[in-house]
């Protein structure tokens, strides 16, 4: 299928932040749960798992059934179960917040099942019967991961093409390993992949290995799940020393490998996303002693979520806000990143500047995007350099269709699996000879 993962990877020094239910423990969570009848915290899941039927099932003891559950709505509801940013869904969304109590851990609960899913060997789903329709998937994360599963289920050959070694997208290489690391996610592309039928294609760059054309004349239809492309460079002075990387480069390499580092005294990570909260919370858990995060906006106004940025501060993240880089020293290695303060308009304040000490520096400000490639596809429109579809992800070129980063600029795990699997329906009505 793919590159086996070394097992010697920066990655295996995190421990698991949030951990996982004992038995007792999750029947007591889910004996607490109310069942609601028009619960709120289905409405926010993009997946839209019906999750007080899940929770019913743990507290019966019924796991299998609520990991079907689960699963019938989610593919992905291991690894989302790990990832997913709850707290500003299904538990933010939790009738218990509301009364001043605490809500149900809606994550712990599902990954209590899809953990025991896992561990037992369920599978729940098996590939329809050959439709004699073939979809070729461009990418091979969570997204055409979700909607080759789902064509299978209708009959439709599938075929992965995925640049990379390994399947699974940011999952594997990009999240936060106090997450989730990188052969979890693995381990959930192959019990993905075990439905049958999904041809993989790694090390493959379509437009450059293989161009849409020929995928036209192989397949009846294509799913473009491309991701997001390389981090943005700040473009300044000393931006070469090394020692400096983008962040979301150095996370895949700590995922993938073993990275060398000289010291471990000092991480200033610059931005203020999702993004850069990973590198930070990873700064500190590779053992730097002190990670600062350099911001150009306040706190009040950051984009990264709060209980995240909490979570670092109470790990002993610092930040330094309304800062701007300016450059970055050292010889033979970065060893300063040059900064001025900011007004309240984000403009630099004249003798204001000020250095910090850095062995490690990441780059959290951005990607790029991949859509470059689809340029000159007659009928594909793109804007803001992401792919514009209808609702269930048809494009404007006829037997094309898209999900996940490539067409919602970089959203979460669970929206690449709703959007993979809406597209993967669409796909199956087009192919039966659908408008």
């Amino acid at each position: 299928m793919a590159a086996k993962l070394p097992a010697e990877r920066s990655e295996t020094v995190f421990s698991d932040f949030k951990g996982e239910y004992t038995r007792e423990q999750a029947l007591a969570e889910a004996n607490r749960c109310l069942f609601c009848h028009d619960a709120p915290c289905i409405q926010v899941c993009p997946t839209e798992i019906n999750i007080p039927q899940f929770i019913r099932k743990i507290a019966t003891d019924n796991l299998k059934g609520s990991a079907r559950t689960i699963f019938d709505s989610n593919i992905l509801g291991m690894s989302c179960a790990r990832v997913c940013p709850v707290e500003v869904l299904c538990v933010g969304d939790c009738v218990y917040n509301e009364m001043g109590v605490p809500p149900i851990q809606i994550g712990k609960l599902q990954r209590y099942a899809t953990d025991h899913a896992f561990d037992k060997g369920w599978r729940f789903f098996e590939a329809g019967p050959d439709s004699g329709k073939s979809v070729a998937l461009v990418g091979g994360g969570p997204a055409s991961l979700a909607a080759a599963h789902e064509l299978r289920r209708h009959g439709h050959a599938c075929t992965i093409y995925e640049m990379r070694d390994v399947l699974g997208g940011l999952n594997t290489t990009g999240v936060a390993p106090y997450k989730m690391k990188a052969d979890r996610s693995v381990e959930e592309v192959e019990w993905i992949l075990g439905i049958g039928g999904i041809e993989v294609k790694t090390g493959v760059q379509v437009g450059k290995d293989i161009s849409f054309l020929e995928l036209e004349k192989k397949h009846q239809a294509v799913f473009l799940g491309v991701g997001l492309g390389p981090d943005t460079r700040l473009k300044l002075p000393g931006e070469d020393l090394p020692g400096i990387y983008g962040a979301v480069d150095f996370i895949e390499k700590m995922k993938l490998e073993r990275i060398a580092l000289s010291s471990k005294k000092r991480c200033v990570v610059i931005g203020g996303g999702n993004t850069a909260l990973d590198a930070v919370r990873e700064g500190i858990g590779l053992g730097f002693e002190h990670t600062t995060m350099l911001y150009r906006g306040t706190e009040a106004h950051m984009s990264g979520y709060l209980h995240e940025w909490r979570a670092a501060q109470h790990e002993g993240a610092r930040a330094e806000w309304r800062a701007l880089p300016i450059g970055f020293e050292g010889s033979g290695k970065v060893e300063r990143v040059k900064a001025i303060r900011l007004d309240e308009n984000k403009k630099p304040i004249a003798g204001t500047e000020f250095t910090l000490d850095a062995d490690l520096v990441l780059v959290a400000i951005g990607q790029s995007k991949l859509v470059e490639l689809l340029h000159g596809l007659e009928g594909l429109k793109l804007e803001s350099g992401k792919i514009v579809t209808e609702a269930n992800g048809r494009t404007g070129r006829k037997g094309y269709f898209a999900g996940g980063d490539g067409r919602n600029g970089g959203k979460e795990v669970v929206n690449a699996a709703a959007e993979g699997k809406a597209a993967a329906l669409a796909i199956h009505a087009y192919l039966q000879g659908g408008a």
